[in-house]
């Protein structure tokens, strides 16, 4: 076989002819693998494994899943590694997956010995190998040729059920798993098929364009840092899809040449990157919205599986390698035009734009469209250009279960974790006002805009006004003080900032006595 030409000395604008000539497998070499996998798949469909190893029961494979390249359609030419997730009967909960794992893997290795079919492709086991989750490894042949076929198998649970749903998830699902509490990923392979969808039905230009950047990553990245904790290829890949997504608004028609480009640019800004899908899971969940945001708050780059909320597919690897190498394919003859110019990009930035609601006591809300790394000034600027502004804006914003923080101006959304649409608060304060936040007795907090000079029960007078909670059944409490209301603010110590603590009074009612 003839050896393909060097991505880096191709032309830009032969990238369509390098993909279609060097990457695209033919269907007589991709038959001969398959083929060979089947002989896999009838051996593990027809077998019944004894239990072992506090696993008391017979095992039944209820489905074999052709996952990876193979199994989303952009395998590259002579890449032959197959991966297949098995469903066991076993598994009736990600616990019980947890538990026996390796008790499933040495059963079916040990199964492997006694399959003829397998043992006449040349069987080589590999055995378990290290990953998230561990699985077995090992060696077959095609029939007609010598070319070894790398087969990785996993077990795992069927949370799914029976039949793949095409749309969002009932949220018990993603419940279940969070409570599970397994190692990000683990029970990732529970939602292979989900995974394998969401790339298997996207257009064919765009599985060329996967077809690239994967070729690019595994002859210039891992081939040159063999030994470097670097990323899965799963998480090029769903970058790539971001890339299209957002750069060409999933137009079936683009140039691979600035496809390329916008994906070496989005690497080198790793660490901005905070990629996530919704097309499984949502944040209507309260449990399903606290697992992502924390996943938000954490070190990026981020690229949320859109099938496992729990799973940051970027977290811990070599990002740095791959950003070096990506500036190094930037200088290249595939990122030039024929006149010598550099490719332009898309227009993609490394995280969404999301819906800002700004919330103000007294005034409509108001919606911006932001990205989150947009700084906190820019914000500021907005809500004065739509609506004015007579005093010093104050922006706060609450997580679900976290404390009132405060906006500050030189820093952005991105910097507090906000990558998804998000509600703030506006509080405008006036010559010596302050702004203190205020703890509610049924959780989450607002925002006051108070002189210090003034007495406690003003600021009782504001709550009234707004939560409806009368000022003789407030009690406000400060660094465990409990606030007298003829008091002033000063006397406290309270300073700009501070948060206050609101419970409610049991008042006794007097009764009422007929003279």
């Amino acid at each position: 076989m003839a050896l393909s030409p060097e991505l880096y000395g191709t032309p830009a604008s032969r990238l369509d002819s390098f993909v279609a000539q060097w990457l695209q497998p033919n269907r007589e070499w991709k038959e001969e693998v398959l083929d060979a996998v089947r002989t896999v798949e009838q051996f593990l469909r027809a077998e019944t494994f004894e239990g072992e190893g506090g696993l008391d029961q017979e095992v039944q494979v209820l489905k074999v899943v052709k996952v990876g390249s193979f199994g989303n359609g952009t395998v590259l030419r002579s890449s032959a590694e197959v991966e297949l997730v098995v469903f066991l009967s076993c598994f009736r909960s990600f616990q019980q997956e947890a538990r026996h794992h390796h008790t499933v893997l040495r059963m079916i290795r040990k199964k492997l010995w006694t399959c003829q079919d397998l043992l006449d492709l040349g069987l080589e086991v590999l055995g378990v190998s290290q990953g998230v989750p561990d699985d077995l490894a090992f060696i077959i042949h095609t029939r007609w040729t010598s070319e070894p076929v790398t087969v990785t198998i996993v077990p795992a649970y069927r949370a799914l059920g029976p039949s793949v749903p095409s749309s969002q998830l009932h949220p018990e699902v993603y419940v279940r798993l969070i409570k599970a509490g397994g190692y990000p990923g683990h029970f990732s392979p529970s939602f292979c098929e989900l995974q394998r969808n969401f790339v298997k039905h996207r257009p064919t230009k765009l599985k060329s364009f996967l077809r690239l950047v994967k070729h690019w990553y595994l002859q210039y990245v891992k081939a040159k840092s063999p030994r470097a904790m670097l990323p899965p290829l799963y998480a090029l890949e769903l970058l790539t899809i971001y890339a299209w997504e957002m750069g060409t608004l999933e137009d079936e028609s683009f140039r691979l040449d600035e496809g390329l480009v916008t994906v070496m640019e989005l690497l080198q800004k790793y660490q901005l990157l905070c990629i996530y899908w919704t097309s499984h899971y949502t944040f209507e969940n309260p449990i399903i919205e606290d697992c992502v945001r924390k996943q938000f708050q954490r070190e990026r780059p981020i690229i949320l599986d859109p099938a496992d909320p729990t799973h940051n597919v970027a977290e811990g690897y070599r990002w740095d390698i791959v950003a070096q190498r990506a500036n190094q394919c930037l200088k290249q003859d595939c990122c030039y035009d024929n006149q010598e110019n550099p490719v332009p990009s898309w227009n993609v930035m490394s995280a969404r734009n999301i819906e800002v609601t700004v919330e103000q006591w007294g005034y409509p809300d108001l919606i911006l469209i932001m990205n989150p790394h947009e700084t906190i000034s820019d914000i500021k600027k907005k809500i004065r250009r739509r609506q004015g502004s007579s005093g010093l804006q104050r922006l706060s914003f609450q997580q679900p279960s976290g404390e009132r923080q405060l906006l500050t101006g030189d820093n952005s959304l991105a910097d507090f974790g906000i990558f998804s649409d998000t509600r703030i608060s506006l509080l405008e304060t006036i010559g010596s006002e302050i702004q203190v936040f205020v703890k509610n007795p049924g959780g989450g907090s607002h925002a006051y805009a108070i002189d210090p000079k003034s007495f406690i029960l003003n600021l009782k007078q504001q709550i009234e006004d707004r939560q409806g909670i009368l000022q003789n059944q407030q009690q406000l409490e400060f660094e465990g003080q409990i606030l007298q209301d003829w008091l002033a603010f000063g006397s406290y110590g309270i300073e700009d900032n501070d948060t206050l603590t609101l419970s409610k009074k049991n008042v006794r009612k007097v009764p009422f006595v007929r003279i």
